[in-house]
């Protein structure tokens, strides 16, 4: 007996239902980013306390250190650190500037002949110098699109550098004590 052959199968699914499936799968992504970027913030960088990395490096006692003060509220402190290095000791400090560009301040009793290659990298170059608050900075082109403030002192050598326009490096400067 010959069994009849079944009909080929067709598909019964069209475009536009896998339009709709895929509709149905991105509106709660959608939802999930907008809610994390908009309500929660995502897109901001998440503040540290510097407050522990300072204390550390004060008991180390290695060079005397700065505590930038008076800055506006704009200015928000991303990442805090203070570790040993090879030929000294060093605190960074990473902020988000008012117009939202990035500065480190580097503070450390790493010779300046050593310190200042690894910083600025190797093409890093003196530029002049600048008067803040009656103390002599010199300026350096730095690392593809950033500049840096350096105060060479007998015990520490302080950096700021980064992409930041020159007046926000210079307040970051000032507020340096």
């Amino acid at each position: 007996m010959d069994q009849p052959t079944p009909p080929p199968a067709t598909n019964s699914r069209t475009p536009r239902d896998m339009v709709l499936s895929l509709i149905v799968l991105l509106v709660p992504v959608l939802l999930v980013v907008l809610i994390y970027r908009v309500v929660q913030g995502g897109d901001q960088p998440v503040e540290v306390d510097t407050a522990p990395a300072i204390a550390q490096a004060r008991t180390a006692n290695a060079f005397p250190v700065a505590e930038p003060t008076g800055l506006s509220e704009d200015w928000r402190a991303i990442s805090a650190t203070f570790q040993k290095a090879e030929g000294g000791q060093i605190l960074r400090i990473g902020y988000v500037t008012p117009d939202g560009a990035g500065l480190q301040l580097i503070q450390s009793d790493v010779p300046a002949e050593e310190l200042l290659p690894i910083e600025l990298t190797k093409s890093g170059r003196a530029e002049g110098t600048v008067k803040i608050d009656g103390q002599s900075w010199q300026r350096y082109r730095a690392r593809p699109g950033e500049r840096a403030l350096v105060l060479l002192e007998r015990d520490r050598t302080i950096v700021i550098v980064g992409g930041a326009h020159e007046e926000e490096q210079r307040e970051l400067a000032a507020a340096v004590r």
